[in-house]
C-alpha cells in the first residue's frame, strides 16, 4: 500500500515538472516567433498600403494596433515592446496613412500621436471615430499637451499615454486597455427584444428580453399570475439593464393595501434611488427575503425567482387589461429603447456620432441630472 501511495506521488511529480517544463518551453517558442516577426517587419515592403509602414505579424495576437506618429523612434518603441509581449503591430508616420490602412484592415486600437505636421491626433481621432466607430482610439501626447488629449476624449477617444514611457508601463496601459475594451464589448447591448422561456437566464444576452406570458407595466415592472390571483412582480430586462448595479432594495411592508400606481419598491444604486410604481391594486402579502440576500442574482436574470414582492389583486379583469404582454410587451420595448437611444444622445457630452450605443448598466455612472432625466422619463409612470 505504501509503495503504491509513493508511486502516485511520483507519478504527480513527474506530471507537474512535464507540465511545467512544457509550458516553459511553448513560452520560449512563442517569444522566439515574436522576435522573429519583429525582424520580418523590417526587411518586408508595405509600400503598396502607405509608403511608411512597417509591420508585425504573431501568432494569435492579444489585440490588433496600428501606431501612428511622425518620430520614428516612437513608433519603434512601440512595435519592440508590444509585439514582443503578443501584439500585431503597424506603424506609419502620418494621419493620412493611417487612414487609408483602416478602411482596408481590422484594428482594435488605433494609438496616434497628438502632434503631427500633416494631420493632428485630434483631426485622426475624428475621422477615425467616423470611418470606423468600433475601433478604439489612443492619444499619445506629451507633458505639454495633456489638456488638450483630454479633450480628444469628447470626440471618442479612450484614453492617452504619455510620453517618454517604460517598457513596464506602456505595456501596463495596454493590458488596462484591452481589458477595457473587453469589457465595452461584453456590456454592448443591441437594439433588439427578445421572447423567452421564464428559465432561460439573461447571463452574457446583448439583447432585452421578455419572457413568454409575463405582463409588463409602463413603469417597467413585470408581473406573473398565478390561478388565485396573486402576482408575483419585479423590475423587467429593460430597467435592470439601463440601472445596471443595484446596491440595495427598500421593500413594501406586507400588508401593505396599494393602489395600481402607487409607490410599491425602491432600488437603490449608491446616492440614487427609483420607486417603481404597483402595476396592479392589491395587498401585499409576501416579499423575497431570498433576493435581498443575493441581490447578484439579479445580473443573471431579472425574471422568475427574482421577484420582489408578491401582491394578492383586487381588481385584476380591469387592471390586467392595461398590462402589456407578447407582441404588445415586445412593441412598448421597442419604442423605450428608441426613446433610449435618443436621449442617451442628446444628454451625450461627446461629439462622437456614435455616442448613442447601448451599454449594459447606462446609469451608473451619469452625473446627477441626467440619472433624474432617465428616472423621469422611463419609471416615473
Amino acid at each position: 500500500m505504501v509503495l503504491f501511495i509513493m508511486a502516485i506521488i511520483v507519478f504527480i511529480i513527474v506530471d507537474l515538472l512535464i507540465r511545467f517544463f512544457a509550458k516553459e518551453i511553448a513560452a520560449k517558442k512563442r517569444f522566439q516567433e515574436r522576435q522573429n516577426a519583429l525582424k520580418e517587419s523590417y526587411n518586408l515592403n508595405f509600400s503598396s498600403e502607405a509608403k511608411t509602414l512597417k509591420r508585425a505579424e504573431v501568432e494569435n495576437p492579444k489585440a490588433r494596433i496600428l501606431c501612428v506618429d511622425d518620430e520614428p523612434v516612437i513608433l519603434d518603441s512601440f512595435r519592440k515592446i508590444l509585439v514582443l509581449d503578443g501584439y500585431c503591430v503597424d506603424t506609419v508616420e502620418t494621419g493620412q496613412e493611417a487612414l487609408g490602412l483602416i478602411r482596408n484592415h481590422s484594428y482594435d486600437f488605433v494609438f496616434t500621436d497628438l502632434k503631427m505636421p500633416a494631420m493632428s491626433g485630434l483631426d485622426v481621432t475624428k475621422s477615425v471615430k467616423h470611418i470606423r466607430p468600433d475601433i478604439d482610439v489612443v492619444i499619445i501626447t506629451g507633458y505639454a499637451t495633456v489638456e488638450t488629449a483630454v479633450d480628444c476624449m469628447k470626440y471618442g477617444a479612450m484614453d492617452y499615454v504619455q510620453k517618454p514611457f517604460t517598457e513596464d508601463e506602456l505595456l501596463k496601459f495596454t493590458k488596462e486597455l484591452l481589458i477595457k475594451r473587453q469589457d465595452k464589448i461584453q456590456r454592448l447591448l443591441k437594439p433588439k427584444v427578445h421572447i423567452t422561456h421564464l428559465e432561460e437566464s439573461a447571463v452574457g444576452t446583448p439583447e432585452f428580453l421578455i419572457p413568454g406570458g409575463v405582463f409588463i407595466s409602463e413603469g417597467h415592472c413585470w408581473c406573473s399570475i398565478n390561478e388565485e390571483g396573486i402576482a408575483k412582480i419585479g423590475i423587467d430586462d429593460f430597467a435592470k439593464k439601463l440601472i445596471g448595479k443595484i446596491d440595495a432594495i427598500e421593500y413594501p411592508n406586507i400588508g401593505m393595501d396599494v393602489k395600481k400606481g402607487d409607490s410599491l419598491f425602491i432600488v437603490k444604486q449608491k446616492d440614487n434611488n427609483i420607486t417603481f410604481k404597483a402595476p396592479l391594486s392589491g395587498r401585499v402579502n409576501i416579499i423575497n427575503n431570498f433576493l435581498d440576500k443575493d441581490l447578484d442574482a439579479l445580473n443573471y436574470t431579472s425574471y422568475g425567482d427574482n421577484w420582489i414582492c408578491g401582491i394578492d389583486t383586487e381588481e385584476l379583469d380591469n387592471e390586467l387589461a392595461l398590462l402589456k404582454v407578447g407582441k404588445a410587451a415586445v412593441s412598448f420595448f421597442q419604442g423605450e429603447i428608441e426613446k433610449l437611444q435618443g436621449l442617451k444622445k442628446k444628454l451625450s457630452t461627446s461629439k462622437d456620432m456614435y455616442s448613442y450605443h447601448l451599454h449594459v448598466g447606462e446609469m451608473e455612472n451619469v452625473d446627477n441630472t441626467s440619472w433624474n432625466k432617465y428616472k423621469e422619463t422611463f419609471f416615473e409612470h
